[in-house]
């Protein structure tokens, strides 16, 4: 099957596959529109199963960083880096700046930043072949680790999903399974914790479990058992993918709200399922836009502060989507999808209308 023909191929303007021997690099790099501004996407390291697995990932997250910055209202565009390769074992420095010169070579159409297998501290490395990334370390200028931010933005659209549910935005005394401790899903615990929310935490790693039990009184889970916890709030932070058939069926929260990308595995049908089950879902994409908001406001050498403020908007662009929804009879996702796609054909137009001088 050609790229052109793949599934999750939407309308992606460019997708570069970057091989690099010497160096241990196989990697691909997928710009899915820049109508709003430049591609900005993570560089996500992960011991794909083969390169087609890597590919839809890659196409996938493109496509979502374009509704996602759409929806948090910035100047950007959508894209995605995949590396292939295990972050444990395989990441070197070679690597990382054979890959910086790939994303050098697209001439600033893809701004790279931190996901899943990467670092500020690998952003770093990436930075010296080239300046069109960020999400580097503080030392360097940057913003540092977005997960603060990304679990913050998490966190207000939990608020948004209680208001909407229990006309109450409080967290206290609220009952979150949260699935995936590690960088972003620690953070929020901590967060939730503050709240004065109840824990319950399952990881594949016993050491982010254990230290979010010993810091916070969370209650551990097995990896399987965290769908039918008796909880108010889901909150998916892991990898994509999470909830299908299968998995919603067990869930007994009342909303869905997570930090991880591509949650839904059927995106159109497991929507549908979340909402014949009555459970609200708030789109992974606008929720986890606080990693976003965090390297945007570093491309404009605005402060952290600046960072957690504008991240707390996104109470407001669920309160619009869940309007949308019932209004129109659609799911969540449906609703966030065209205010995503309004935003970009609206700013889109605007490229057409231009008066240059007179020859």
């Amino acid at each position: 099957m050609g790229v052109f023909d793949h599934a999750a191929y939407e309308e992606h303007q460019q997708v570069v596959f970057c091989r690099r021997e010497r160096a241990g690099l196989t990697a691909i790099i997928a710009v899915h529109d820049t109508t709003l501004g430049p591609a900005i996407g993570g560089c996500r390291m992960a011991p794909y199963p083969g390169e087609e697995e890597a590919l839809a990932d890659a196409l996938r997250m493109s496509r979502a960083m374009t509704y996602k910055a759409a929806c948090a209202g910035t100047n950007l565009g959508g894209g995605c880096a995949v590396i292939l390769g295990d972050p444990e074992s395989d990441k070197t420095e070679v690597q990382l700046r054979a890959f910086g010169q790939f994303v050098d070579s697209l001439d600033g159409r893809f701004i790279a930043s931190t996901d899943i297998g990467t670092t500020s501290e690998d952003m770093d490395t990436i930075n010296l072949e080239t300046d069109h990334v960020c999400g580097v370390g503080q030392h360097y200028g940057g913003s540092g680790d977005p997960s603060p931010v990304c679990a913050w933005g998490v966190l207000y659209g939990m608020k948004a999903a209680s208001m909407r549910l229990w006309d109450n935005e409080s967290l206290a005394g609220k009952k979150v399974a949260i699935q995936g401790v590690g960088k972003v899903g620690a953070q929020l615990a901590r967060y939730l914790y503050d709240e004065g929310a109840e824990l319950f935490v399952s990881d594949l790693e016993k050491g982010n479990t254990d230290r979010v039990k010993r810091e916070f009184g969370a209650t551990v889970v097995d990896a399987d058992e965290i769908y039918e916890q008796d909880v108010d709030v889901f909150a998916p932070c892991a990898l994509g993918g999470a909830l299908r058939t299968d998995t919603i069926e067990r869930i007994k929260a009342k909303v869905v709200v997570g930090s991880a990308n591509n949650q839904l595995q059927d995106e159109a049908r497991d929507a549908e399922t979340l909402q014949k089950r009555d459970i609200l879902y708030a789109p992974d994409f606008v929720v986890n836009a606080g990693g976003l908001i965090s390297v945007y406001t570093e491309i404009h050498a605005a402060p952290r502060e600046k960072a957690m403020r504008d991240t707390e908007g996104i109470v407001q662009t669920l309160g619009r989507i869940f309007d949308l929804a019932e209004q129109e009879k659609i799911t969540t996702l449906e609703a966030a999808n065209r205010v995503a796609r309004q935003r970009i054909e609206e700013i889109g137009a605007l490229a057409g209308f231009h008066i240059g001088p007179l020859e």
